[in-house]
């Protein structure tokens, strides 16, 4: 069941409708004012819109650079897994 929790981000607070717990909704939303905050102490803009999409490019990277991170751990342990499965095979 959906709950309401209200989060700020920016000075401006948002009411915002999730499943997750409200610990959780809070969680995100510090974690994403606190990136908003790095950008804005980094760059000369002052438009909430600029700032907040560079954020936004910020998280994404880090979340793809992740993503391609995690499938080259998957695929090193599987070609491991495969030699270990062929190696066994070889002493039966």
């Amino acid at each position: 069941m959906k709950k309401t929790t209200e989060i700020a981000i920016m000075g401006h607070k948002f009411m915002i409708k999730s499943d997750s717990d409200e610990e959780y909704v809070h969680r995100i939303a510090g974690f994403v004012d606190q990136r908003i905050g790095e950008v804005m102490q980094s760059t000369k803009s002052v438009a909430s819109l600029n700032v907040a999409i560079l954020a936004a490019m910020n998280i994404a990277d880090e979340y793809f650079k992740s993503m391609r991170d995690r499938d080259e751990k998957f695929t090193k342990a599987e070609k491991k897994i495969k030699d270990l499965i062929e190696l066994i095979d070889l002493q039966v």
